[in-house]
């Protein structure tokens, strides 16, 4: 019987950020993700390769994120928002020169972010495309695509156009970015509903990725459960994520997380304003300034990185063997085959767990020594074991959102949106039939209305409405702002458009504003002949 199988899935995806001012919130915010997520990722799959450990990951990332990450006006920003924080630790290093365990974290700290500006400059040159796209090229990494701007993909599944322009405009920019056409599609928010299958299958995806009751309730029910996959009558295969990973995860983060760096102990909440004024943001408000001094939530003591990282090792540790036995119970009941895929966000090992790199390298390295596991992506999965078998399944109606489906982006607090959105849509589809050769001036309009309702159609600016919605890098108020502007910035291309009268000046303004997805075409939102 062949070694049971393990699918590390990491989703990198930010919310596209209108470019503001240097010290937005919502811009820091993306600043933070690249600090302690994305730079540290890179370095964590830097030193596995380094040290020889052999490892397949799946890496989803997703258009918005890739515009940001390839924008050099945010990158500079972002390394003189660095600059600052390092200007601040000196400050620090001179604050804590009496008390020696104080000093040690501050020093810490502080060559931490040097570390940083120099491998964004040095090492990757100011391009961590390119650097995430070689681990692709050397066999680590196993890049899935993403829709264009996040959307929930079941709300828009009974107007054609609108899948086929948030897949399209994605693959036109993953390959612009990435080389590569991924063979996996990552659906936003896990949102699936049955209409889906075709539209992938459209342009040759092979698999992806739901929630584990969309097939325990599908037609019929997977007999695998999560442990197998299944495939659609159109030939789309589909994995389930194993939630009890992530919850395992969870269960053994808590066990140690007196260790672990306080997320709320941030010396820029402590401090008087006097002493962060290079570090407030835009309305003068106090700021995370990265130097949190001091472990856990509630019971405060000092933090202890190498403490925090061997606790973090321990928990990998634990967290392989509870997958192993897991896998071996279900490889048997299975009589082979089995498959646990542990999809989670990229944040979850990063921004909102310091220490969680440390547990992916040690996980990482605990599977390459024991070999209890075999790590592998979906693709690798499919390829030894073939798809013949797999039974048929039309997978229920569902998605990651807290409840399964999808309340939290449809109700009172957020209703409204949609029916603007489903008549930009139409009449999106109706500029692309009417004006299908345009060049110049109005192609470029065209191409920006598209980009507003793109960006209209965002479940990052939906969910952020809902009360109920807990975390997430934008506010409620950014949010709201952002989906009125792209609707009205549509409305007003829509009528210009139809005037024939196009303010040059005004356009040249929007494309700065809203400049992501760059290649766009708007013919993408024409009728399917």
């Amino acid at each position: 019987m062949n070694k049971p199988r393990l699918s590390i899935i990491i989703n990198g995806h930010y919310p596209f950020i209108s470019p503001g001012g240097e010290q937005d919130p919502e811009e820091q915010g993306f600043f933070e993700a690249l600090s302690e997520t994305y730079l540290p990722l890179l370095e964590t799959l830097g030193r596995l390769e380094n040290s020889r450990v052999p490892f397949r990951l799946g890496l989803v990332l997703s258009p918005s994120l890739c515009a940001m990450l390839e924008d050099e006006t945010l990158l500079k920003r972002y390394l003189a928002w660095l600059d600052r924080r390092v200007d601040f630790g000196g400050k620090e290093l001179e604050r804590c020169a009496g008390n020696q365990a104080l000093s040690i974290l501050a020093r810490y700290y502080f060559d931490r972010d040097l570390e940083r500006r120099v491998s964004l400059v040095e090492r990757y040159g100011l391009d961590l495309l390119s650097a995430f796209e070689g681990f692709q090229k050397r066999g680590c990494l196993e890049l899935l695509i993403s829709a264009a701007t996040g959307a929930f993909l079941p709300f828009y599944a009974s107007i054609d156009e609108a899948i086929h322009a948030q897949i399209e405009t994605a693959v036109i920019h993953h390959r612009r970015y990435l080389g590569k056409i991924p063979r996996g599609f990552w659906l936003p928010e896990l949102g699936w509903t049955s209409e889906l299958g075709s539209f992938l299958r459209q342009y040759h995806f092979t698999y992806t990725i739901v929630e584990p009751h969309a097939l325990i309730l599908g037609n019929p029910p997977a007999l695998g459960g999560s442990f197998r996959p299944v495939k659609t009558k159109s030939g789309l295969v589909i994995f389930a994520r194993d939630i009890t990973a992530q919850k395992d995860l969870e269960e053994l983060k808590a066990s140690w997380s007196g260790f672990y760096q306080g997320s709320f102990a941030d010396a820029g909440y402590e401090l008087p304003v006097e002493a962060l004024k290079p570090l407030l943001d835009a309305e003068g408000g106090r700021c995370p300034t990265g130097y949190r001094y001091w472990a856990g939530e509630k019971d405060r003591r000092l933090y202890d990185p190498q403490k925090a990282r061997e606790a973090a090792a321990e928990a990998a540790r634990r967290f392989l063997d509870r997958r192993v036995a897991r896998l071996e119970a279900a490889q048997r009941r299975l009589e082979g085959e089995a498959i646990s895929l542990w999809a989670f966000d990229a944040a979850a090992l990063g921004y909102s767990w310091s220490e969680g790199m440390t547990f992916l390298e040690t996980l990482v390295t605990e599977i390459a020594l024991k070999g209890a596991l075999s790590l592998k992506t979906p693709l690798d999965y499919l390829e030894e074991t073939g798809d013949s078998s797999f039974q048929v399944v039309e997978p229920e109606f569902s998605s990651a959102l807290e409840g399964g489906y999808g309340g939290l982006l449809l109700d009172a607090s957020n209703d409204w949106m949609y029916r603007h959105i489903f008549r930009s849509i139409q009449r999106m589809i109706e500029m692309a039939g009417r004006f299908p050769g345009s060049t110049g001036l109005k192609e470029r309009a065209l191409n920006q209305a598209a980009r507003e309702i793109l960006l209209a159609q965002s479940a990052d600016l939906a969910k952020p409405l809902n009360p109920q919605w807990k975390g997430g890098p934008l506010g409620g108020e950014y949010a709201k702002k952002e989906l009125e502007d792209a609707l009205l910035n549509f409305t007003t291309l829509y009528e210009a458009l139809g005037s024939n009268h196009i303010s040059t000046e005004w356009l040249t303004a929007l494309e700065r504003k809203h400049s992501f997805l760059p290649h766009i075409n708007y013919r993408v939102f024409e009728k399917k002949k």
